[in-house]
């Protein structure tokens, strides 16, 4: 039957502007819309459910779920649902008042039952006026829980006139009917609804039906208690938020309920080298409800590698609950999830350490981040954080202190750690230190330069060089010298030959005394200026020192027989064609020589054949 009117009037505002300044400014992306709606009617489904529970309501529940409906002729969107509903004059209030919240007063009025505002969305008054972003008209068909109450139909164009009327409605639960506006066309595509609600509503905790099919996980694994919940449950969990992603190596289960309330699973992904796998996101939820994949005031930026969903009621929004406002809980929970995630490695590191080594090598990117950024994570990763050598094994910072004491220890009784970023072409500097029975760490991942740097200013009496950062000689400083074969003038007489075939700028050639079994030439790297390099470069930024060829050193080793045959030739030609054949060998250990310079090198050896 045709609806009668019963009354008009005017919203509650303050100004007749608010429909343009909602539509324009309060919600960034207009398809929010859609959240708003259906959170608002799984919240009045939670809330008649509670309802019953404290002994308020005796009917029947029915099969609490939230309906979707596109009609694409009569250009509308209908969310229904079969939850608490509204009389007349809660329209009146909740309504046509507008920013006052039912979801605030419903808390305030049960707070004493014991659940608090647990499982209720809402805490806007805005949220419904979210509708007039896409539609110029809205009705609400409504009927309340109330024994005896009448259902009621209000409509409103956007303008600040509305209608309330008597209608015929025998369910109880409210209706909503969007009349899309023509600039908002686009909604009328079931594929973008569809894409909207399981964006926004893929975990509600009421079903949301759309094109009679449920779009939603009403019981995520979150939401369970961890003792009930088995590898198979997470697995599957995780293939549920990425579907092509490989399977995470494991997992934490976060529940806590003080001092703020915060669940979730977080999951270790396998990562590559190159950073890859972060461009799958952390998502945030407020109650089984989608907020946003950019939580990084929530997480520490080093655990932003991480999969995985955190839910919290205590993670302040902004009125459109698009974005987090800064207050101290999210500090706590960041700490929170610091703490958690470090309590959780140390513990698999010392329950199962073959298998933590097994991980590292995909887990070491973020526990070496940890160490670079976060000063409370480090104190606990100090204790799990591996070191592996170029023989495949692992050590502890304190494990590796005493395994390279007694022969890495210099002058100065500083502890000298020698790694390696390349052990294929970095192999000759690595057998050099083997034959002295030093060993050589492998650093070679893409934050490798800032971890190095971090570690020195942390830990007491360590250096850090790279096995091609100088001579061994120089490397690890003993008291006791090897003295040169070579007098001084030969030495000078050496150095002359070489620095005449050497056509490099930025080369400062040296003799030095090393052992006779040593290369005759070695080329080395100042280890500051080259970390430093490779820090800007992993940060994305130009190098301090510009365009310039990087430095090195050319170490001619005194005490080799070839460097003594040139010492002792008379012969210039002969002097200068072993120099230079010596010269490119050396270039060619650290992957110098290239182009003509290396056709010319092949063609002189096959000629000495």
């Amino acid at each position: 039957m045709e609806s009668v009117i019963q009354e008009k009037g005017n919203l509650s505002i303050h100004t007749e502007n608010i429909f343009p300044i909602i539509k324009k400014f309060l919600y960034s992306d207009h398809e929010i819309f859609l959240r708003e709606l259906v959170s608002n009617a799984v919240d009045a489904s939670q809330k008649i459910k509670k309802l019953a529970s404290y002994g308020e309501y005796n009917g029947e529940l029915g099969d609490l779920k939230v309906i979707v409906k596109l009609d694409k002729d009569a250009k509308t969107i209908t969310i229904s649902d079969n939850g608490i509903g509204m009389t007349a004059d809660e329209i009146k209030k909740y309504i046509n008042q507008i920013a006052f919240s039912g979801a605030t007063e419903f808390v305030e009025q049960y707070k004493d039952k014991g659940e608090g505002d647990k499982g209720i969305i809402g805490h806007f008054g805005l949220g419904f006026y979210s509708a007039y972003m896409v539609a110029q008209n809205v009705e609400i068909i409504t009927k309340s829980y109330r024994e005896g109450s009448e259902p009621v139909r209000w409509e409103c164009d956007g303008s600040t006139e509305f209608e309330i009327s008597s209608i015929e409605k025998e369910e109880r639960g409210t209706d909503i009917i969007l009349h899309i506006a023509e600039d908002s066309e686009e909604f009328l595509d079931e594929h973008r609804l569809r894409g909207i609600l399981e964006k926004y509503g893929k975990f509600l905790p009421i079903e949301i039906e759309f094109e009679d099919k449920v779009i939603n996980n009403p019981s995520p694994i979150w939401t369970k208690n961890p003792s009930d919940l088995k590898d198979e449950d997470y697995l599957a969990f995780y293939k549920e938020l990425y579907p092509f992603g490989e399977d995470p190596l494991f997992w934490i289960h976060l529940n806590v309920d003080y001092p703020f309330n915060l669940t979730g699973v977080l999951y270790f992904p396998k990562l590559r080298n190159d950073f890859s796998g972060q461009r799958e996101k952390i998502q945030l939820y407020s109650r089984q409800v989608f907020i946003t994949d950019e939580v990084k005031d929530i997480v520490p930026d080093f655990l932003q590698l991480l999969h995985g969903v955190i839910d919290s009621p205590d993670i302040p929004l902004n009125v459109s609950r698009s974005y987090l406002q800064a207050d101290g809980n999210v500090k706590k929970i960041n700490g929170y999830i610091t703490r958690k995630v470090a309590d959780k490695l140390l513990e698999i590191f010392k329950n199962d350490r073959e298998g933590f080594e097994k991980k590292f090598d995909d887990i070491g990117l973020f526990v070496k981040y940890g160490i670079i950024s976060d000063d409370k994570f480090y104190e606990k990763a100090k204790d799990f954080c591996l070191l592996k050598n170029t023989e495949g094994k692992y050590f502890t910072f304190e494990e590796y202190r005493e395994h390279i004491k007694e022969n890495q220890t210099d002058k100065n009784d500083s502890l000298v750690w020698l790694y390696t970023t390349d052990e294929k072409k970095q192999d000759a500097f690595i057998q050099s230190a083997k034959k002295r029975s030093y060993d050589v760490l492998v650093l070679n991942t893409v934050i490798d330069s800032h971890f190095i740097n971090a570690l020195e200013q942390k830990l007491e009496k360590i250096s850090i060089k790279r096995v091609d950062a100088d001579t061994l000689d120089k490397l690890v400083e003993k008291e006791v010298k090897l003295e040169s074969i070579l007098s001084s003038d030969d030495q000078d007489k050496v150095k002359k030959v070489f620095e005449g075939v050497s056509e490099s700028k930025t080369a400062h050639i040296q003799v030095e005394a090393m052992p006779v079994d040593e290369l005759p030439v070695v080329i080395t790297f100042p280890e500051f200026m080259r970390r430093m390099t490779d820090m800007q470069a992993s940060s994305g930024q130009r190098s301090m020192f510009g365009d310039m060829p990087l430095m090195y050193t050319v170490s001619l080793n005194s005490n080799h027989p070839l460097i003594g045959k040139i010492a002792g030739s008379e012969n210039e030609e002969e002097q200068a064609s072993l120099a230079k054949q010596l010269y490119d060998l050396a270039l060619l250990s650290q992957g110098m020589l290239s182009g003509n310079d290396l056709t010319s090198f092949i063609q002189r050896t096959v000629n000495t054949l």
